[in-house]
């Protein structure tokens, strides 16, 4: 599996299998490459798969990270590593974070230009809600999150220097571990998360294991993109000319469905597959039909698939 030298010097791990028409994937907030596997190894014989670890993640977990905000870094990397290959145009699958960076080249970088199918898996176009737009990062909710973020952002910004939670003192990592309870019981359905979270606040052996991203420099990071993100990309992503293919999880608490139909309506060649029985993830809730309608996808793509 090939690392591809990025603009600053890093190198991205980027995996790559199959062979025929190109695929780029664009993974949601820690996810690594080979999570795709599932859906996507099978159709290697039709396509070229090529999907990155974002850093901080997988086998890009060593790169530094940037004076970018999150999202300017990794559309930066995306360009960087499409300099690299030898493809005028790709089928894009984008997810989550993924897609917010697909939206971000749209909006900045002629992305759209490059793209022959786009397939856009349970994301809004703006992060932050307002009156104009009542359906970002979960909906009406939203200052609440806002809130939350705030303060897990506030522990991490005074313990700059300090990459473990194990180099925290009890107060901060106490601080820490509960912001990320009200995350978790903001979000889920299932009370099995927030009763983990609860036994690693008594027991400090778990406490590591329990944020979804161990190194608080990168967690830091990713926590003030979401915070202090204010774009708008619903002009980018309607004026989307390739077709494209919405993936909506119905019960999603994080992006509201109405918001993402609203877009998925609004385009001119576009599509919407809905996961009546999933949230923000549907790859895990619904995996079956989450499969399928990848197929579907790519079926569209490319003239065979065996």
């Amino acid at each position: 599996m090939p690392h591809y030298r990025m603009s600053d010097g890093e190198n991205l791990f980027v995996r790559e299998y199959g062979a025929g028409a190109p695929v780029l994937v664009l993974s949601g907030l820690g996810m690594q490459s080979w999570q795709w596997h599932p859906f996507l190894y099978r159709f290697r014989k039709n396509f070229q798969f090529i999907i990155p670890d974002w850093r901080g993640f997988g086998g890009s977990a060593q790169c530094k990270i940037p004076e970018l905000d999150a999202i300017s870094s990794h559309w930066q990397d995306i360009q960087s590593l499409l300099e690299h290959l030898p493809y005028d145009k790709f089928n894009v699958i984008a997810y989550s974070m993924g897609a917010t960076t697909a939206m971000h080249g749209m909006q900045y970088g002629k992305f759209s230009d490059r793209i022959q199918s786009y397939l856009h898996i349970d994301q809004t176009p703006q992060i932050r809600s307002n009156a104009d737009w009542p359906y970002g990062l979960f909906g009406t909710r939203n200052p609440e999150f806002n809130q939350i973020l705030s303060n897990i952002s506030d522990v991490l910004s005074r313990n700059t220097g300090k990459n473990s939670i194990k180099q925290l003192n009890r107060n901060d990592r106490e601080l820490l571990l509960q912001s990320w309870l009200n995350f978790i019981d903001l979000q889920a359905s299932s009370k099995t998360a927030p009763f983990l979270i609860k036994q690693a606040l008594k027991r400090p052996m778990l406490q590591p294991y329990v944020l979804p991203i161990q190194r608080l420099d990168y967690l830091a990071w990713y926590i003030n993109n979401y915070l202090h993100h204010q774009q708008n990309y619903r002009s980018a992503i309607c004026a989307l000319d390739a077709p494209a293919t919405f993936f909506i999880g119905e019960q999603s608490k994080l992006y509201p469905s109405a918001g993402q139909k609203i877009i998925a309506n609004s385009l001119n060649n576009a599509e919407a597959v809905i996961f009546k029985k999933s949230g923000h993830t549907p790859l895990l809730s619904e995996p079956l039909k989450f499969g399928k309608a990848i197929g579907n996808f790519l079926r569209q793509s490319a003239p065979v698939i065996e």
